[in-house]
């Protein structure tokens, strides 16, 4: 039963019992539609992933991929999925999508960016768009004269739309890119930013222009009279919005952030939402797209205070994960690349995208090093950050199809050169601009040489890890008085963020980053999250003797190591603490193992080969102190690694509260190596209980039975905290083989012994904190570090 679209499309089937097709039917077909645009975009972002390709590239091509120009080719295939007469209904909710991602745009666009971007970003951004626009004179000519059917388009409206989709700059894909890039706060990256958002302003006041002298496309010609009052009433609905809206929504703003009642809160929030619609109804009311209204809104909140946060974490990921690629999606089932099919139609497509490259680039060269003194190199990144397209400019190309201003070949013509812009873009930047990680930190000296102050970096995911360190460092708490020795020093709290494409990431990296790094403030921003560490170490700070210092890294886990090293070495830290990729919770009474990922482990493993301090990283299974008191037993074996673990476990001896057990595993070697290292050990213990004498346990065992034993005082729940060196490779060869037998080695950074006691099959109950000391010597093989070694701490 074939379907007939000259009858009322339904909105749902009877089920396939009934013999009824639901492709047939509206809502099960957009169903299929949305799943097979969201999964297939995901699926190239993931392919394009290696290449640093922004999310927009893979939708841009998932889009096109779906349309005529590659799946759609197949009749079957569209007649089944993207039928005619599902074209407008695609596009309502597309639309809708966009029109609420537009306004997540104008939530993310800072006015005063602009206003405080000075002279050198505004004429970065005017060369930017002046030169493109002026050769889109040319290209415009061209254009008409050699592709069939546009001379009937008045030549202002379409020279306005060639010169607007040259010249525009994408302000989201642009800040994805600089973030992917870790330039966002550079002075690179704050010059893009700054200018591109003059970019962004400039481009829809042209695309507001454009639009309304396009009332005559597609030969329909209309009185001068009726652009120039749709123009008029554009200016007047931004004026009305500044002045009216704007101070309505910065009281809206204030009472949201003040009250206490969720209620109201929430009210505000919807009331904001149905705004949107209604003020993208007011710029379609008066002749420009509705997404213009839902920008300009945006762009009128407010963005001191938590207002606009909100508002961005409740709807961006449903617009931006699922509504926005529909858009896509209907864009490139307008794009048919088979119309580009001469000589003569890929000519105009070189012709094209080497006029955008070129007036782009050369001009915010010429200005970057003419007007801002800019070294070479910086300037052609910046002229090619500059060259970004993206989704906006398939918003202006979409118009000007929408009005008949563009036809089907240079509508193609025009998403290739979108396409091959935004995809060049971090490959030549990357090539050309020397990356932020190679800089040398600024070393903070200490302030008093006669304080042996420990400080110390502790990370976190979440709450769930705030807990453990907590309980960690006030284990660590001295409580001796004496000028001459204070034990803790000052914490630096760092909270590990993953970098996403998520319109927030980029705001929290502005926030949290400067020159490239994080930085150490007091508050750096709020969200639920944070607030919960926030509160629990700023209420655990005024026990008086620790000093916390927030601060927060976001960036991709590839390069998450990064900044918790870049912050160690510039704060000179003793100790970065890590939590461990897995944790366990307890579902009804069993205990279920949670893994953070793959990609949490492999940064650790970074921290630990790479930094110059010493690193612990926490097992955590629910540490806490019991009855106000903590049982700790330190497992010694031999090494630096295990000294340092017996350095850690003697602080935590000054604790009243805390009951320490030293178990010395003795290995009977026949090698002078082993002689040498058992004569520091002996040292190590011998000054370690002279010092502690009777305030601690200590207990020798032979080494013969190291595993059993250690995996028994690990089951016995007798101690909330096993402290244990990694000592990778100090085990004998008899040791290492009952090792391996008795697991697979799947966490190495932890060291084999350590990996036993993190496995989740072996009943153990105790926490465990792995030591790995770092040596200054061990890092020597690296230049970058010998120089860091040679100028600021010898």
């Amino acid at each position: 039963m074939g379907f007939n679209v000259t009858n009322s499309i339904k909105i749902s089937s009877d089920g396939i019992w009934q013999g009824e097709n639901t492709l047939h039917y509206a809502f099960p077909l957009l169903i299929i539609q949305t799943t097979l645009v969201v999964f297939l975009s995901r699926l190239l972002a993931f392919l394009l992933k290696p290449l640093h390709q922004p999310k927009v590239v893979a939708e841009i091509l998932a889009g096109i991929m779906l349309g005529p120009s590659a799946f759609g080719r197949n009749k079957t295939f569209t007649n089944w999925i993207f039928p005619s007469w599902s074209t407008p209904i695609l596009e309502c909710v597309s639309n809708i999508g966009l029109l609420f991602f537009l306004f997540l745009v104008g939530l993310e666009l800072d006015l005063n960016t602009i206003h405080k971007s000075g002279k050198k970003a505004i004429g970065i951004a005017f060369a930017g768009i002046s030169l493109p626009f002026f050769f889109s004179i040319g290209v415009a000519f061209v254009l008409r004269k050699i592709i069939k059917g546009i001379d009937s388009v008045g030549y202002g409206e379409f020279f306005l739309f060639i010169g607007v989709s040259l010249s525009i700059t994408a302000f989201p894909v642009l800040a994805r890119i600089l973030a992917e890039l870790r330039l966002l706060t550079t002075q690179i990256g704050e010059m893009a930013m700054a200018a591109a958002a003059f970019n962004d302003v400039a481009a829809w006041i042209l695309l507001a222009l454009a639009v309304a002298l396009a009332r005559g496309g597609g030969g329909v010609h209309h009185s001068p009279l009726i652009s120039l009052w749709v123009f008029l009433s554009g200016i007047g609905f931004v004026i009305f919005m500044f002045l009216i809206i704007r101070p309505i929504m910065i009281l809206v703003a204030k009472k949201s952030s003040n009250g206490n009642n969720n209620i109201v809160e929430e009210t505000y929030l919807c009331l904001t939402l149905v705004g949107v619609m209604l003020f993208g109804f007011m710029t379609d009311f008066i002749g420009i797209h509705a997404i213009f209204g839902g920008f300009i809104f945006g762009l009128i909140i407010p963005k001191n205070g938590d207002f606009s946060e909100k508002l961005i974490l409740r709807i961006e990921d449903f617009v931006s994960g699922l509504l926005l690629p529909l858009y896509f999606a209907s864009s490139g089932i307008k794009t048919n690349i088979s119309q580009i099919h001469s000589f003569r139609a890929w000519g105009l497509v070189v012709l094209v995208v080497s006029t955008a490259c070129v007036g782009k680039v050369f001009g915010t060269f010429i200005v970057g090093i003419m007007l801002c003194s800019m070294p070479m190199r910086e300037a052609l990144a910046l002229g090619f950050l500059m060259n970004t397209k993206g989704l906006v400019e398939l918003i202006v190309l979409n118009i000007g199809k929408e009005k008949k201003v563009l036809d089907d070949e240079t509508f193609a013509i025009l998403v290739i050169m979108a396409l091959f812009t935004t995809f060049i873009t971090t490959p030549i930047v990357m090539a050309i601009h020397k990356p932020s990680s190679t800089q040398h930190p600024q070393i903070e000296k200490p302030q008093n040489k006669k304080q042996n102050n420990l400080r110390i970096l502790a990370c976190l995911r979440g709450p769930r890890d705030a807990r453990a360190l907590i309980n960690l460092i006030e284990s660590l708490r001295s409580y001796k008085n004496n000028n001459n020795y204070a034990s803790i020093t000052k914490l630096y709290v760092m909270r590990l963020v993953e970098f996403t494409d998520r319109l927030s990431s980029i705001s929290m990296v502005q926030r949290a980053r400067k020159n490239g790094f994080p930085f150490i403030g007091r508050v750096l921003f709020r969200d639920d999250a944070t607030d919960q560490v926030g509160a629990a170490f700023e209420a655990y700070s005024t026990l008086g003797k620790v000093m916390v210092r927030p601060t927060m890294a976001i960036s991709g886990l590839a390069d998450l190591h990064e900044d918790i090293i870049h912050v160690a070495e510039k704060k000179r830290v003793e100790l970065i603490i890590l939590p461990f990729d897995k944790y366990w919770q307890m579902e009804g009474n069993e205990e279920v193992e949670i893994h953070a990922g793959h990609g949490w482990r492999m940064a650790n493993e970074r921290v630990m080969s790479q930094a110059r301090c010493s690193v612990a990283v926490v097992v955590d299974r629910g540490l806490q102190m019991v009855n106000n008191g903590m049982r700790i037993c330190i497992v010694f074996f031999d090494g630096a690694d295990c000294s340092k673990a017996l350095e850690i476990g003697s602080r935590m001896v000054e604790h009243p509260a805390i009951r320490v057990t030293l178990v010395r595993f003795i290995h009977h070697g026949s090698t002078n190596f082993d002689e040498v290292e058992r004569t520091l050990d002996d040292s190590t213990i011998a000054e370690f209980k002279m010092k502690w004498g009777k305030q601690i346990v200590y207990v020798e065992k032979e080494a013969n039975n190291l595993v059993n034993e250690v995996l028994e005082i690990g089951k016995s729940g007798e101690f909330e905290l096993m402290i244990i060196g990694n000592n990778k490779n100090k085990f004998p060869q008899g040791i290492m083989a009952k090792l391996f037998d008795e697991q697979q080695l799947n966490n190495s950074e932890l060291g084999p012994l350590a990996n036993l006691l993190a496995s989740s099959d072996k009943g153990i109950k105790s926490s465990v904190l792995v030591i790995q000391h770092q040596q200054q010597a061990k890092i020597g093989n690296s230049k970058v570090a010998s120089n860091f070694i040679d100028k600021d701490i010898v």
